[in-house]
């Protein structure tokens, strides 16, 4: 496995934020992030990335939490014990609408929420680039782009990113 490093560089506008994103990725670079205190339009074409899954991920384990409230009510009340009331049928699709909807949410919420912290790979926290003193501006006012590069091409892209505009520039190696 090879060393690799991070370089962290700070923008003065959105504009060149982007261009040198658009660039680096060009090059080849795909780890990739922008630090923004605002939402950045353009940034996730910047970037690259593709579409999210999460919204499967919630449909699908919504579908299962339909499915499932639906059953367990069908079994406790049309099966295991079934109890006559005033001639109603024990199987009543209208009386299981609330539960069956209140665990279609539940199972998407869920899925949601730990979809994210295994697609983002959480709870991660640290981060090498939190290391760069200046790098306090990016929650503030800062516009900065990262990249994980290995720890051969640091110069290249560091000098790239300089005349592409950045303001200032630093490099941080990744610790064990």
């Amino acid at each position: 496995m090879s060393a690799r490093a991070y370089v962290v560089a700070e923008f003065a506008a959105e504009a060149p934020l982007l261009a040198a994103a658009r660039a680096l990725r060009g090059r080849g670079l795909a780890d990739l992030d922008l630090h923004s205190p605002v939402p950045l339009h353009g940034a996730d074409e910047a970037l690259g990335l593709k579409r999210s899954v999460v919204p499967r991920i919630a449909l699908v384990l919504g579908l299962a939490g339909v499915a499932t409230g639906y059953v367990m009510q069908w079994w406790m009340v049309g099966v295991d014990f079934p109890i006559n009331v005033g001639g109603r049928p024990p199987q009543s699709a209208p009386a299981f609408i609330p539960i069956t909807f209140e665990l279609g949410i539940l199972f998407a919420a869920l899925g949601i929420f730990l979809g994210l912290f295994g697609l983002w790979g959480l709870p991660r926290l640290h981060h090498p680039v939190f290391e760069v003193e200046a790098f306090r501006s990016a929650s503030v006012d800062g516009l900065w782009l990262s990249a994980a590069v290995e720890a051969a091409g640091v110069a290249a892209v560091a000098a790239e990113l300089r005349a592409l505009g950045a303001r200032q520039v630093e490099i941080v190696e990744d610790g064990p």
